[in-house]
């Protein structure tokens, strides 16, 4: 009995700690929504950056990243459709529509997208294609600041946030045409 109770006792303690990234802005079991498709390339979405939420941050957490990525895409590399640096750690949010303007972070820097200039780039797959999976992580980090601007490309971004990583936690929504 002491070892179930032990037990339940470490399981309900790291349950309660887990580091988790959510949206308020889109059902993951359903496709993206139009509003955060993108608005060019063939698709005709709104462009509108989603709301983040997240918790349970390890230990030591100096600063946030997040990306979004699509690995489905045909380049033999994936497609870089947001990034962002030098969120602060007392964040645990970022509004709907902040790409870009003035609801973004203090201090936090978007980098270029795949779609060539820095904010949020929504999905936009190919016609025909199998739905694309769009992959939105969070990455706490051990460092307060990258030194990165809004020309760093997404791979830049993907070695800081690898390089200098605690946790990280992730969701994935899907969109095809």
């Amino acid at each position: 009995m002491k070892l179930f109770f032990t037990l339940a006792f470490i399981l309900s303690a790291t349950m309660a700690h887990a580091f988790t990234l959510r949206t308020t802005s889109m059902d993951v079991t359903k496709p993206m929504p139009m509003k955060q498709v993108f608005n060019g390339f063939g698709c005709k979405g709104e462009n509108i950056s989603p709301a983040l939420e997240w918790e349970g941050a390890p230990a030591g957490t100096k600063s946030f990243m997040i990306t979004a990525y699509d690995p489905d895409a045909p380049t033999g590399s994936g497609w870089w459709h947001w990034t962002i640096a030098n969120i602060p750690a007392t964040a645990t949010k970022i509004p709907e529509g902040a790409s870009g303007n003035k609801k973004l972070l203090m201090g936090a820097v978007e980098g270029r997208t795949d779609f060539g200039k820095p904010g949020y780039g929504g999905a936009c797959p190919p016609e025909g294609n199998s739905p694309h999976r769009y992959i939105f992580t969070i990455f706490a980090l051990k460092i307060p600041k990258v030194d990165l601007n809004k020309e760093a490309s997404g791979a830049m971004f993907g070695f800081y946030a690898n390089m200098n990583l605690l946790e990280q936690a992730s969701f994935e929504v899907k969109f095809g045409r």
